[in-house]
């Protein structure tokens, strides 16, 4: 294909325009694949070899011009991924045989879905997956990840022969639900939801106010948020928010505090580190919206959220608190959000990582998919065979969170394009 292949040891050693121009052709894209955030994470130390991220940079080029990109680093460990596959370090481990180092494709400690293979078409695309698994075999890996993708880069891994994984999410559309125009609408039997990405056309309109989206929901569903609401201004706590410059360097200050305790009372070192923020700070601005609880002139919590404009998508990211008020998570890292992302016109927050409890706030499951190469040809189906059983599994649960829908009896949040996270 007349394509040059080079690896980088540092997303610095590439040209922050030409990455975040591929970026911007992708279906999916989200501010954590922007360079400056690779590169922030780099160098603040976050993402570095002695804690397990070496990078490894794979580009492809014709003469001066980059034609696909991705983030791939080199693991020795499974930490800051959230696809767990320790079963399968172990496997390799009780049969004398080495699991890592590996080669991981994903942000690091950053589980949100969207575009990992950066390329100017679908040619690049698929020779991009192949000279990762070019680059696997020449350095004797044991196998690469590509984690939480969007829909061209799944197909282009499993038309490659990699195998597919499912975990689930939870996100929140700012799509007031209806009732099907007629009996032959009627989602599947189990199904009586789903969500779409940014870009289709809706079947509803934008939520109006918070107190419009409490309508959306069960009685039980709609009681319960507003007593969690009720018991967090009962305990004297409110909020405010600042969004891109407004926030102050004593605001980041202050979240890192509350952000770093977190980590701390859970028995762990936080990931990342003041200056990582600090970079944010610098570089990304526009990207991150903050919310503030105060009692009695004092700030007492916070939570970090991502957020793109051109997308209008907010992601959730980070929370910490100092001080312990009943129902006080909720309504920092959920409510608040939801009320501001209505506010302003965004189409959609996502959960994070798993969290059963999201959906009880109206967040709704949501399939998302990596992909996976194993050198050794016995290991490879031995989890092929896991893969099969594990997604079948997925599916039940699925199915048993659909009978948990928070919407009204009949409601339903439809779009017409498919989630990209999904074939």
């Amino acid at each position: 294909m007349n394509y040059v292949t080079r690896v980088f040891s540092s997303p610095s050693q590439i040209e922050e325009s030409a990455w975040d121009a591929l970026l911007a052709l992708e279906a999916d894209p989200s501010p954590f694949m922007r360079h400056e955030y690779l590169v922030a994470m780099h160098e603040s130390g976050g993402a570095r070899p002695r804690a397990g991220w070496q990078a490894q940079f794979v580009t492809l080029w014709r003469g001066d011009e980059l034609q696909a990109a991705c983030p791939m680093y080199l693991k020795n460990n499974s930490y800051g991924e959230y696809v767990f596959d320790w079963a399968w370090a172990n496997a390799y481990a009780q049969h004398g045989l080495d699991y890592y180092p590996k080669a991981l494709v994903a942000v690091p400690f950053t589980p949100v879905p969207g575009a990992r293979l950066l390329a100017r078409d679908p040619a690049a695309r698929t020779a991009l997956v192949t000279a990762l698994i070019q680059q696997v075999r020449d350095e004797d890996l044991s196998s690469v990840h590509l984690l939480f993708a969007q829909a061209q880069d799944v197909k282009a891994c499993e038309d490659a022969g990699m195998m597919l994984r499912h975990t689930v999410q939870f996100h929140w559309k700012n799509v007031a639900p209806t009732l099907p125009t007629s009996l032959g609408s009627l989602p599947p039997e189990g199904a009586c939801f789903a969500l779409g990405r940014p870009g289709g056309e809706t079947s509803g309109a934008p939520f109006t106010s918070f107190d419009h989206f409490l309508t959306s929901l069960q009685q039980e569903k709609r009681k319960k948020i507003r007593q969690e609401r009720r018991k967090v201004s009962d305990a004297g706590v409110t909020f405010r928010w600042a969004r891109g410059a407004d926030i102050t360097e004593a605001d980041w200050a202050f979240f890192y505090r509350c952000y770093e305790r977190t980590y701390l009372e859970h028995g762990n070192a936080p990931y990342l580190n003041r200056d990582f923020f600090r970079r944010m700070a610098q570089t990304m601005p526009q990207h991150w919206l903050l919310f503030v609880a105060e009692r009695e002139g004092q700030a007492i919590a916070c939570s970090l959220i991502g957020i793109d404009d051109n997308t209008r998508v907010a992601y959730g990211r980070y929370w910490g608190a100092l001080e312990r008020v009943d129902c006080l998570h909720f309504e920092a890292c959920y409510y608040a959000p939801l009320a501001w992302c209505i506010e302003n016109g965004f189409l959609r927050f996502e959960g994070g990582a798993q969290g059963e409890h999201k959906m009880a706030r109206a967040l709704l499951p949501v399939k998302t998919t990596s992909a996976h190469w194993l050198a050794h040809p016995s290991f490879a189906d031995a989890v092929q065979r896991f893969l099969e059983r594990e997604s079948q599994g997925i599916g039940q649960y699925m199915d048993h969170l659909a009978q948990r829908n928070p919407l009204k009896p009949g409601l339903v949040v439809r779009d017409v394009s498919p989630p990209v996270t999904e074939l």
